[in-house]
């Protein structure tokens, strides 16, 4: 028979062993320790990056940058202690050995060049679609991400996510609805201007925006309030118009549920075109 004093020594002892089990044990009990918590930097929170940080917000959420101080207004508040820049490059100067994670929601023309440079230091990535804005930088992207294995990457689709793409693709795969020959897909968008030519007309730039680091690598304009924020999806130099804001969203699962490859022909109509601007047509 166990004596007082043996069990109150083995009651000690399992006692103890609670302050000392390994932190994914921990975790497996719904606690996230300090030390498991990924330390994430924010570009281009004004925008769909703020809920995106939401999402995250179990994490470190250590800085955000933005060149719109105004327009990324609120995700600063609702993350206070992060801290703030402007340019991207800076804060990966000074915060580098700090980063884990880095996500990414600007505007089109600047998502590769962010998400190569922080490849190339090893960071994982979140960033939004569409994921570049040429094909050379879809398959630079793809060469880096073969290069730093070690990098966990993911590209912001949810129109992939849900439930219901996954359940088209099993109603095809499972012959429900017969034999596909062919496929309608359609769009609200655009919802933002769109056919416009470049405008003459001079403009100040607000003391909020930094129009040299919005513009990146695209080439120089002078500043016009119709280019940022939002609006910028209409013009080829910032972003890929309606095509390439949704096909993705809506094409994808049709690429999935047909398993299909390259296309062997396009053939597209459009309203005028012009070489500033993607055109009207919604069809």
């Amino acid at each position: 028979m166990e004596s007082r004093r043996d069990f109150i020594k083995k009651s000690t002892l399992a006692t103890a062993g609670l302050y000392i089990l390994p932190s994914h044990v921990i975790s497996g009990l719904g606690h996230k320790t300090p030390s498991d918590k990924l330390n994430i930097v924010g570009i281009g929170v004004g925008g769909k990056g703020h809920p995106n940080l939401t999402g995250m917000k179990s994490e470190n959420i250590i800085a955000l940058c933005d060149i719109d101080w105004k327009y990324a207004a609120r995700c600063f508040n609702d993350f206070p202690e992060a801290k703030r820049y402007k340019d991207w490059r800076k804060m990966f100067d000074e915060l580098g050995n700090d980063i884990d994670g880095v996500m990414i929601s600007t505007a089109d023309h600047t998502h590769a060049t962010i998400a190569a440079s922080a490849l190339a230091m090893d960071k994982h990535i979140y960033c939004q679609k569409p994921l570049t804005h040429s094909i050379y930088e879809s398959r630079l992207l793809t060469r880096l991400a073969a290069a730093h294995p070690k990098a966990a990457t993911q590209m912001g689709h949810q129109g992939s996510s849900g439930d219901g793409a996954r359940q088209v693709c099993e109603w095809i795969w499972n012959g429900e609805i017969g034999e596909i020959k062919e496929v309608h897909a359609w769009t609200d968008k655009p919802i933002w201007p769109q056919g416009l030519e470049r405008p003459t007309e001079k403009a100040k730039v607000p003391s909020h925006l930094d129009w040299d680091l919005f513009l990146g690598p695209a080439p120089f304009r002078p500043y016009h309030p119709i280019y940022t924020p939002w609006n910028w999806r209409g013009w080829w130099d910032f972003g890929t118009g309606a095509f390439g804001d949704m096909a993705c969203h809506v094409l994808d699962p049709i690429y999935r549920a047909l398993q299909l490859g390259y296309p062997t022909k396009v053939q597209g109509r459009s309203s005028m075109i012009n070489t500033e601007c993607a055109p009207n047509l919604k069809r």
